[in-house]
């Protein structure tokens, strides 16, 4: 089984380019965010006429998640348990999508961004990943032998090997301590970074920002991981990142990562 993250940043708008790359890679089970799109708005036909089936949570233009699987969907959940909301009023985010995909439960995770160290929307990030480490936790204390892929876009590069350059990010998010400890406290909880031993850094990202030439100039950072438990870990063979994707016109400012399973 072959299994892929991906922050498509706006899946209609790069939904060819979505297309050709399912239709190379040969992954069994994809996970997308940033959709930016409402359910109906998903071109889910095109991927259909693939084999895939389609499972998505979107509301507006922002954030939204996806799960597209050719080995079976099933057991779609939106959201995960105790997960917080945003907003006034508060609610929910299209920031999670749990389902089950050949045996395994894949969790497609869009994971708030901390914007500045001031800024309440870190304190609504640390809780956000403080709340999917606990259900992380008692997914795993109920079934110690299940195979859960925690897999997406987590806005935290959690070694200094993971972004560029750090004198840049001194004084950022995305690098801070706080919530680089809530990443270790996931990864604590039962979950490995599986993708890191078959592609290790430095100099190994998943993420260029558009501006000032970064991605020719490999200025990137390291912040989509795929998380898995000790039964999904122990049947990783292989992991990668597709640099190759981040290039050309209309590319995504992500690049797939992409593990394959015994």
């Amino acid at each position: 089984m072959r299994l892929a993250t991906w922050n498509v940043n706006s899946l209609r708008a790069r939904a060819d380019r979505v297309v050709a790359w399912l239709e190379r890679s040969d992954v069994d089970v994809v996970a997308l965010q940033e959709t930016k799109c409402k359910d109906e708005q998903v071109p889910r036909e095109r991927f259909e006429r693939l084999g895939y089936e389609v499972a998505h949570a979107g509301h507006s233009q922002w954030n939204g998640v996806a799960i597209l699987s050719r080995v079976g969907l099933a057991d779609v959940t939106v959201g995960f348990p105790g997960m917080p909301g945003w907003g006034d009023p508060v609610a929910p985010e299209a920031r999670a999508l749990g389902a089950t995909c050949g045996g395994v439960r894949v969790w497609s995770l869009y994971v708030p961004n901390g914007r500045t160290l001031d800024d309440p929307h870190l304190a609504y990030k640390l809780d956000w990943l403080a709340r999917l480490r606990d259900a992380g936790a008692g997914w795993l204390a109920a079934e110690p032998d299940a195979q859960v892929a925690l897999v997406g876009d987590w806005n935290i590069a959690p070694q200094d090997d993971d972004v560029w350059d750090m004198s840049v990010f001194a004084t950022s998010t995305h690098v801070s301590p706080p919530e680089r400890a809530a990443f270790a406290a996931v990864v604590d909880a039962g979950f490995t970074d599986v993708v890191r031993p078959h592609a290790p850094g430095p100099g190994v990202y998943t993420y260029w920002d558009y501006t000032q030439l970064r991605f020719p100039r490999r200025e990137g950072m390291r912040i989509d991981f795929v998380l898995g438990s000790p039964a999904l870990a122990a049947r990783v063979t292989g992991a990668r990142i597709d640099r190759e994707e981040r290039k050309g016109k209309g590319a995504s400012d992500h690049a797939p990562v992409i593990v394959d399973l015994a």
